[in-house]
């Protein structure tokens, strides 16, 4: 690598000129970056060679002369276990970022389309995941069986720092998602319903208002979500603070509470469809204002689209028209 050198120079009078002396500097190579990477991820130096099948030594050695070269200490050892210092944190965040730079020109100088091999690693919530994404994701193996697939669940938060951190390629989230570092793509709109049990005083009814509604035990997601802070933002607009008994990771937690009446919920009616068509729930829609959430496609912002990540951008716009289940009228 080369390290540019200043030499300011006065000339005439005139503003000083600025000359580049070009010298050798032996610094960090890749493999150094990769360990340290290895031993941040792992939570050890043995886990960290075990992964990279090097000894401890070989890793420790690299570390040391990586924390030499750049004349700060990256990480600090205490009873086995790893702390980060804050130039660490900093120096973690750039190897993600070289990581990421190094596969996207392997990938846009080597890739072949017609081949079409590579990974493709897909987060979103778990309605999301549960619900929409299966059929997309079998499609989608089916036209392009050389692509590796992995999926994440999460909240938008989470998924969003995994996208940055180069863990996933495409979110599939509940918007809004405003980042300049990040390109967001609408997906398409769904119903929040009002759900309950059989055998709920509700659950005859086809509508409820929101003044009813903000008086009834609640269910909800748990604070940070999106989708939370969309049904939140709802009541807020209107001056009214919801009788809130429970808060919940996931949709596949609330739903069973719901079933057996300990109150009622506000999910998308695509999370439902099954339960309403077997009769273990009801749902209502609110009355005058309905409340809908908005999903979109979120992925790195970058000067080159890698060709899985454009195929499942694709795959979207197809496919998700066809899926859309609305609730129908009673």
């Amino acid at each position: 690598m080369l390290l540019f050198d200043t030499i300011c120079c006065v000339s005439d009078g005139c503003l000083p000129k600025i000359a580049l002396r070009i010298t050798p500097l032996e610094i960090m190579d890749l493999r150094q970056l990769e360990m340290f990477q290895a031993i941040v991820e792992a939570g050890s130096f043995t886990k960290a060679g075990q992964r990279l099948h090097v000894s401890q030594s070989a890793i420790s050695r690299q570390i040391s002369l990586l924390e030499e070269e750049l004349g700060v200490q990256v990480l600090m050892r205490s009873n086995r276990r790893v702390f980060l210092t804050e130039a660490g944190k900093t120096l973690l965040k750039h190897c993600y970022r070289i990581f990421r730079d190094i596969e996207e020109a392997i990938l846009e100088v080597a890739q072949n389309e017609k081949v079409g091999k590579g990974t493709l690693r897909v987060g979103g919530g778990m309605s999301v995941c549960s619900f929409l994404l299966p059929q997309i994701l079998k499609e989608y193996k089916t036209k392009f069986p050389n692509i590796a697939l992995t999926v994440t669940t999460g909240n938008s938060e989470p998924m969003i720092s995994k996208i940055r951190n180069n863990e996933i390629d495409v979110g599939f989230l509940t918007l809004p998602v405003e980042s300049q570092d990040l390109t967001v793509t609408s997906v398409f709109k769904e119903e929040m319903v009002v759900v309950t049990g059989p055998n709920h005083q509700l659950c005859d009814r086809e509508e409820v208002s929101i003044e009813e509604l903000a008086s009834t035990p609640l269910i909800l997601f748990e604070r940070g979500s999106n989708t939370r802070k969309i049904i939140d933002h709802f009541f807020e607009e209107r001056d009214m603070r919801p009788q809130i008994i429970m808060e919940m990771e996931n949709v596949e937690i609330i739903k069973p509470l719901v079933e057996i009446g300990l109150g009622v919920t506000i999910i998308p009616y695509q999370s439902i469809v099954r339960e309403v068509q077997s009769g273990t729930l009801r749902y209502l829609r609110i009355s005058q204002s309905p409340l809908y959430r908005e999903l979109g496609l979120v992925i790195l912002k970058t000067s080159y689209l890698p060709v899985p990540i454009q195929r499942m951008i694709d795959l979207f716009s197809q496919m998700i028209p066809t899926l859309q289940i609305p609730p129908p009228g009673k």
